[in-house]
């Protein structure tokens, strides 16, 4: 891991986003190819889905539309402790995103004035679960659990078909799907499952749905820039990011484990490192280089801490440490501070916030009831996570009575006139003339 040294400068806020490790160019040209990939899949359908799975997933003559008896075939098959894995963890994010689901309300702005704020489901709701260099069944739960909460009817899931089961989706997303329930599945992925479930395949039943959310690569995620306007979309949530603040006090071999724990997603994952500390800085660079070595995905690690998206940052005091995180805005943030719980409300843009070293990032991907589905690319500054609000539609219902429209008709007559828009005026004082008949409107 290269070393990003802080300390001694004054920066501005502009300065801290330059000085934020991000693989811009890699960022870049997904967005150019996924757009090329969505708008292929917009016109040719089920012909270039197909030609999609044989070039990137190496399967030819699947069937894309999931068969009832692969769901059954895998709820059935599905190992007995990751089923009862699964189930803890439905019955985990259910709760949390129980919470998320605001409650109806009327405001009474006057007598006869009243205002209800109502939250809408939209009516059928996209999920994407990569599969490819890792079979997220979690995400299953993530994506459909709060879309289920909220109260969405229809729910549409597309994952890659896996050429080592002979072109099906992973068995064991299949077998999270059938725990939750849901029917409809797609044996399709990247950015061309995004551009189908956007735009839908006529040749395969698959309807457009209203919203489109899951977890990806950073071509997944710009497959979602390039269908925003045409549905809604959750954040990007691309390759995943894990930024640290540490302080001295820090265990470096738990630091390392946890960098090295979302390096092992993808070459273009991204695993940062703030302190103020020298010393533990060159500890955590120790420990990550004799941890890495052996891990399971050794190449794709080392990758993923080698380029240009992951660093150690050296700063001068936790002040400095608090600004280059809140500009970072990661998507998993990691406090290994010896006051990490007084502190964390400092943290204020980050995906997620994992307080103190004994709530590692892996508790939230699996069982911590939170949702793992979360922004990247520094969009946590302004975009929330996936959750049951995703999935609604906050929707103004407004009555009046004719006494109260009298109370501001004068006002919404001068503001009109104001504004040159006097047929706005007069709509409110049709109201208050006398019909041909004689009797007054109201």
């Amino acid at each position: 891991m290269r070393t990003i040294d802080l300390r001694g400068q004054q920066l501005a806020p502009a300065d801290l986003l330059a000085a934020v490790p991000r693989a811009t160019q890699a960022r870049s040209e997904a967005l150019e190819t996924a757009a090329r990939i969505v708008e292929d899949v917009r016109v040719r359908g089920e012909e270039a889905l197909r030609e999609q799975a044989e070039r990137f997933d190496r399967v030819t003559g699947h069937a894309i539309r999931v068969p009832a008896e692969h769901l059954a075939e895998a709820a059935e098959s599905v190992d007995p402790a990751v089923r009862e894995a699964l189930t803890k963890a439905i019955s985990r994010v259910r709760r949390a995103s129980a919470a998320q689901v605001p409650e109806p309300r009327v405001t009474e702005i006057g007598p006869g004035a009243r205002i209800a704020q109502r939250w809408q489901p939209i009516n059928r709701a996209g999920v994407y679960i990569p599969g490819g260099k890792a079979p997220l069944a979690s995400s299953v739960i993530m994506n459909v659990v709060p879309a289920q909460v909220a109260g969405v009817r229809s729910i549409a899931l597309a994952s890659p078909p896996q050429a080592g089961h002979e072109g099906r989706v992973h068995p064991t997303i299949l077998a999270a799907a059938a725990l939750l329930g849901i029917d409809e599945v797609y044996a399709v992925g990247g950015a061309g499952a995004i551009g189908a479930l956007a735009h839908g395949v006529a040749d395969l039943g698959l309807d457009p749905v209203d919203v489109v959310t899951g977890p990806g690569n950073n071509y997944v995620a710009s497959a979602k820039r390039a269908v925003a306007g045409v549905v809604g979309t959750d954040s990007e949530a691309g390759a995943t990011e894990i930024l640290i603040v540490a302080d001295a006090a820090a265990d470096p071999r738990l630091i390392a484990a946890d960098l090295i724990s979302q390096a092992e997603h993808d070459e273009q994952a991204s695993a940062v490192l703030v302190t103020d500390s020298s010393e533990l800085a060159q500890r955590v660079a120790d420990e990550v280089t004799r941890q890495a070595a052996s891990t399971t995905h050794a190449a794709r690690v080392a990758e993923a801490l080698a380029g240009p998206q992951s660093a150690i940052v050296l700063v001068d005091d936790r002040a400095m440490a608090e600004a280059f995180s809140n500009a970072y805005a990661p998507e998993h943030l990691e406090l290994h501070l010896s006051d990490a719980a007084a502190v964390a409300e400092r943290f204020t843009s980050a995906g997620a916030v994992f307080v103190g070293d004994q709530t590692p990032v892996s508790l939230g991907d699996y069982l911590a009831g939170s949702n793992h589905v979360l922004p990247t690319g520094g969009q946590a500054r302004y975009a929330p996570g996936l959750g049951a609000y995703t999935f609604l539609r906050p929707q103004q219902v407004i009555e009046y009575d004719h006494a109260a429209l009298s109370e501001v008709r004068a006002g919404v007559v001068a503001l009109a006139a104001a504004e040159l828009l006097p047929g706005h005026g007069d709509a409110v004082e049709a109201r208050f003339a006398e019909p041909a008949g004689g009797h007054e409107v109201r």
